[in-house]
């Protein structure tokens, strides 16, 4: 593997009339991990696109990137017949080129050329590609019997799938990903963690994922304002350095405004008089020296809760003895299901496990197969997945598709609403047709917001979305009053805003009694229960048996008490953090003369954010290990 550093040297960039950097510099070191975030549109996917030789800058230039293997995720794949492992491990250049060769002679019948290729395949473990390419398109969600289908017969975000595994397949020095779990569920995410937690070269990854961010970089390159900020650290340490960053910022825009408001009333005063003509004129000079220092903008652009719906019902919906499915095709069986007021569930399984199929029948789009789905008098159920971005009118604003769904609104009452969306001023009265993917996604978000429901039902509902977005999202999810189901590959939101995990596996849909962490561990260990073989009866007398049994007492106790002991300092590291953020929340902390209580608060935020990160790292190592010594004894 070539170890080259990658620089970028004052570059500039723009798309048409915009202004994307504006004289950005980093030097990205062999084999780090670095995440490039920054709101939609703010240039990501157009410094990977220099980076890949797309795209040329307007100014700077780059070095280090023409002696590097690199590999990059198509966001499109075409059309084509040959089967999906096949279009995998072409990913592979060399080994497809070998093979391609290889044949051509073989068929010629000219084997005295082919004996050296089949030496060159060896080497670089040709032989086994086939295999390599299933394991990743298994890893990544595919059924076995999807492996050998033609490309062509898969839907637009299993493509993209395929064509992350092929990314994967490519060997690479450097490794570029641009928003690779977007169609991803939460099982494949996981998987596709532990992989680049394996990758040896650099990644650059383009992520609005922040657990995904925090389990795969330890670097952070952020856009913002033209500008490209580093951090170091994963997206947790960013919070905080950025954080730190602003309130100093803001301080010394604020101290530089003070300082333009002296010279400006100097200037007034004695411009005119000539015995300060001199002393005028050189402050004026300062004043054009002083650097335009920009004020923090710490607001996010979007501002929505969900409104309280007019009416509801107790419960709002139950699914009993149901069975769920299409045609002939029972998926899920004996589902009994009862949502009230505040419900908050979380949905976890694998892909295929029938998670979507159980939310269309809960919205009432998917008729029952058999048993009763019983609605409440009053139930009204706000339903959200992908497909809400196909059927938008490409013609109509969004200020139209929202009038289409309350002809009595009042126009200023819905361009207000938008604006809490992120759409204004001409872009909530234009055409939908040029908007991006993630601003698609607000758009249909904020017609399920509109119409009041009191029941939410959202399958993915963060993809496409900018991380301010999802934070804006995590907060109206968190003060809504009404009923949430909620699939979604984005731990972040899933742990901050469901209270119960249902899990949806084997035809069935049963209370999942651990957390996220337990899950995690569940899919990324491949070991699940009722997939175990049934182990062999011991052979040993009772005796060696007490003696084991005794032994393994012995090596569990320490683990059990290490395991108790981190949890009460998890408990403390999570109380003191919910009572400094109860702290931060106070809006006149924000006031100069308390700038020094801030930046301690700030400070001893991050410190708690990292203590809390460290002790759940030890925390899943000592169960992990506690939970193989009970599994291994039975």
């Amino acid at each position: 593997m070539r170890r080259l550093m990658i620089i970028l040297r004052d570059i500039s960039l723009r798309r048409g009339s915009k202004l994307l950097l504006a004289g950005a510099s980093v030097t990205v070191q062999p084999g780090q991990r670095l995440a490039l975030i920054g709101a939609n549109g703010c240039g990501k996917s157009s410094l990977f696109a220099l980076l890949t030789g797309a795209l040329a800058a307007d100014a700077g230039d780059i070095e280090g990137m023409g002696n590097l293997r690199l590999s990059h995720m198509a966001q499109e794949v075409h059309l084509r017949d040959e089967s999906a492992c096949e279009f995998v491990w072409r990913g592979d250049g060399e080994l497809a080129r070998l093979r391609d060769e290889l044949a051509r002679l073989e068929t010629a019948g000219d084997f005295d050329a082919a004996a050296p290729l089949h030496s060159q395949l060896e080497e670089i473990d040709g032989y086994s590609a086939e295999r390599r390419a299933t394991r990743l398109l298994q890893g990544l969600g595919f059924a076995d019997d999807d492996v050998q289908r033609p490309v062509a017969d898969f839907s637009g975000g299993w493509r993209i799938r395929l064509g992350l595994a092929r990314a994967l397949m490519r060997p690479s020095d450097v490794l570029l990903l641009d928003e690779p779990t977007n169609h991803l569920d939460l099982d494949a995410t996981l998987w596709l963690q532990d992989w680049l937690q394996q990758y040896r070269g650099t990644l650059l990854l383009i992520s609005h994922d922040r657990d995904f961010i925090d389990a795969t970089c330890t670097r952070i390159l952020h856009i913002e304002g033209g500008e490209l900020h580093a951090y170091r650290g994963n997206y947790s340490e960013f919070e905080r350095q950025r954080a730190e960053r602003l309130a100093n910022q803001q301080a010394s825009w604020e101290k530089q405004q003070r300082r333009v408001a002296e010279i400006d009333a100097f200037v007034r005063r004695f411009r005119y008089k000539a015995s300060k003509a001199r002393q005028a004129q050189s402050r004026l000079k300062e004043l054009e020296r002083l650097q335009a220092a920009a004020p923090a903008h710490l607001g996010s652009p979007f501002d929505f809760t969900f409104p309280v719906a007019e009416r509801t019902s107790d419960p709002l919906l139950r699914l009993d003895e149901a069975e769920l499915g299409y045609g002939d095709t029972r998926i899920l069986c004996g589902v009994e299901l009862q949502l009230r007021p505040g419900s908050r569930v979380g949905l976890l399984g694998r892909n295929g496990a029938g998670k979507s199929t159980l939310l269309r029948s809960l919205s009432g789009q998917l008729p029952l197969l058999a048993g009763e789905r019983l609605a409440g008098e009053h139930l009204k159920v706000g339903y959200f997945d992908q497909q809400q971005l196909e059927v938008l009118d490409l013609e109509a604003s969004p200020a139209l598709h929202i009038r289409r769904l309350d002809e009595a609104a009042r126009e200023q009452d819905i361009l207000n609403f938008l604006g809490g969306f992120d759409f204004r001023g001409d872009m909530a009265t234009s055409p939908v047709a040029p908007l991006s993917g993630g601003e698609k996604a607000r758009l249909a978000l904020a017609m399920v917001v509109w119409q009041k429901p009191n029941l939410l039902v959202l399958d993915e509902p963060t993809n496409h979305l900018d991380l301010e977005m999802r934070h804006a999202m995590e907060l109206a999810l968190q003060g809504y009053e009404g009923a949430l189901v909620l699939v979604s590959h984005d731990r972040h939101l899933l742990r901050n805003t469901v209270d119960e995990l249902l899990l949806v596996h084997a035809g069935k849909v049963q209370a999942y009694a651990e957390d996220l962490a337990g899950y995690e561990r569940w899919i990324l260990s491949g070991c699940r229960a009722q997939d175990r073989p049934a182990a062999a009866p011991a052979a040993s007398s009772r005796r060696e048996q007490r003696q084991q049994a005794a032994a393994r007492r012995e090596r569990l106790r320490p683990l059990r008490k290490a395991v108790q002991r981190i949890e009460g300092q998890m408990q403390e590291a999570e109380t003191e953090l919910a009572e400094l953020q109860d702290q931060l929340a106070d809006n006149t902390l924000y006031d100069d003369e308390r700038a020094a209580e801030l930046a301690r608060l700030l400070q001893r935020e991050g410190e708690l954010k990292i203590r809390a990160s460290e002790l759940e790292e030890q925390w899943l190592a000592q169960q992990q290990e506690l939970e193989e010594l009970e599994a291994a004894g039975g």
